[in-house]
């Protein structure tokens, strides 16, 4: 084993200009993240300058057999933290050989709006608190639960530390750096309210780039949890009963917001969402409706509410904010399993194009 370690650590460039570049997908589910490599002449840091490539869009539910050829448009590139060395992971977006978006390509459309210019006038950024659990393999569990038992009850376990409240933290740490390495904008880490599920959050982003970022953290998480033989869920309610569900809470803000006067803003953007509340339930994550209860630090899935430091409301505002008269709101209804970008580019659209 020690020398299939050294293999997997030999640095490349010490004998060769080449590097390989992983090119990472979304597939058919919407959720599930596939990957595969390719060898590149030298270092690439121009998303632009990587060559399109292609995949058997019928071995991921994205195209029929009789025409199965799916094209990878490279939008976004990071350090890679498990080839290290000039290696780079490739975030990519689907298309068809005309050039057509393939359904389940949620980029193409947020990079519209991203791109209208009263948006980028007013600088859109985000934080995505990113909740996830981290379950047994064999069982399917979360991690530190005893087999087909449970735990105590919740209490002990949100940010806490020791062998009976912690499980997974070596999992979480190493995903900690490695997106740091990678380039990722995380901003910090912590266990959640349930005992095996955490939490880590990446901001502030601006536009498309939170997207972008939020999936490489889950490439780079999901690689880690595989090396572990751990299972990652990004289900929005994985244990039912009296448990904590996961979420994807949407920190944002707009130049406007942040601006002297910026909190009347919050509160027109406020309005503006509260008006297409069963839309923005609709595109925020499946399986949604377990999670927002009302109970658990959730709203109730059929009511939009809001406000100051309550953690119980569709949207909070921060103490923080209320007193500055500026700063950012927080979108508490996407659930764990949420497309960033249909999220972001969705709240973005609402709030600023959205004449109502």
């Amino acid at each position: 084993m020690s020398l299939l370690s050294d293999l997997i650590n030999l640095n490349l460039s010490d004998s060769t200009e080449k590097i390989i570049a992983e090119y990472i997908w979304i597939g058919g589910s919407g959720l599930d993240l596939r990957s595969k490599a390719r060898t590149l002449p030298g270092p690439v840091t121009d998303p632009a300058k990587l060559p399109k490539w292609n995949y058997d869009g019928s071995s991921t539910d994205q195209a029929p057999g009789d025409d199965s050829e799916v094209i990878l448009y490279p939008q976004a590139i990071f350090k890679d933290p498990f080839r290290r060395g000039k290696n780079i992971l490739v975030i990519c977006d689907a298309y068809t050989p005309a050039g057509v978006p393939i359904p389940t390509n949620k980029r193409f459309n947020a990079a519209k709006i991203f791109s209208h210019p009263d948006v980028i006038a007013e600088e859109p950024w985000y934080g995505i608190e990113q909740e996830y659990t981290l379950l047994q393999k064999d069982t399917k569990w979360p991690l530190g639960w005893p087999v087909g038992g449970f735990p105590g009850p919740q209490g002990p376990y949100y940010c806490g530390a020791g062998a009976d409240k912690a499980f997974g933290r070596d999992i979480v740490d190493s995903h900690y750096k490695a997106c740091l390495y990678a380039g990722i904008n995380v901003s910090g880490i912590n266990a959640e309210v349930m005992p095996g599920q955490w939490e880590f959050q990446v901001g502030p982003t601006v536009g498309i780039a939170a997207g972008d970022q939020l999936w490489a953290a889950r490439y780079i998480l999901e690689r880690i949890t595989e090396i572990a033989g751990v299972i990652l869920s990004l289900d929005p309610k994985p244990i039912q009963g009296d448990w904590n569900g996961a979420g994807a809470h949407t920190n944002y803000s707009t130049k406007s917001m942040r601006n002297d006067g910026g909190i009347d803003v919050i509160k027109k953007a406020i309005d503006k969402l509260s008006l297409c509340h069963k839309e923005h339930i609709a595109a925020y994550g499946k399986g949604n409706e377990r999670r927002l209860t009302g109970r658990h630090e959730t709203a109730d899935i059929h009511t939009f509410s809001w406000g100051v430091a309550n953690r119980g409301a569709s949207v909070r505002v921060g103490r923080d904010t209320e007193k500055a008269g500026k700063g950012y709101f927080e979108d508490r209804r996407p659930a764990s399993n949420m497309d960033p970008y249909v999220v972001t580019s969705m709240i973005a659209e609402t709030t600023i194009l959205s004449k109502s």
